[in-house]
């Protein structure tokens, strides 16, 4: 029978999991013709991270993880879970010491899910509130980040 790894190289494995995980599923979010096959492994890819940050992360992790999960959900179209998972990340973000981007992804996270739910005032009211965030994030490079996404996102929901 082998050793059995130790509980801290086990945590290692779920944080290096997490993090490769969630850097996975974002760059299949920003790829334009995803198949059928990769829009699968996005999602796969945001609930391992989501998971594997659940054994080894602070709350703050579990929350950028409903962010990931979030942002797959409604590029997936299914807006009913992707506003929950953007919801409970806002809600930990206003409450919680976290750092500017997040609270500015909550809100675009938000926004995006009511474009695909068809909300459009909460859409207009989420939209306007992840741009002013995003506008004053301090690093630039995390600003840029954001606003990439951001320019990613419908300015405004339309009505049909």
């Amino acid at each position: 029978m082998k050793e059995q790894p130790s509980q801290e190289t086990i945590d290692q494995w779920h944080r290096w999991f997490a993090a490769e995980c969630n850097n996975a599923a974002w760059n299949l979010t920003s790829k334009q013709d995803r198949t059928t096959d990769q829009d699968q492994e996005m999602l796969n890819l945001a609930y391992a991270s989501a998971y594997h940050w659940s054994k080894v992360g602070q709350p703050i992790h579990v929350a950028r993880g409903n962010i990931t999960l979030s942002h797959a959900h409604s590029l997936l179209g299914d807006g009913d879970l992707a506003l929950g998972y953007a919801r409970r990340a806002l809600e930990f973000f206003e409450n919680n010491e976290c750092e500017d981007w997040d609270l500015a992804f909550a809100h675009l996270e938000i926004a995006l899910a009511a474009a695909v739910q068809g909300e459009a005032d909460l859409h207009a009211e989420h939209y306007a509130a992840a741009r002013t965030l995003g506008e004053v994030i301090k690093e630039e490079e995390d600003r840029q980040v954001f606003m990439d996404e951001f320019d990613r996102i419908p300015s405004q929901v339309l009505l049909v």
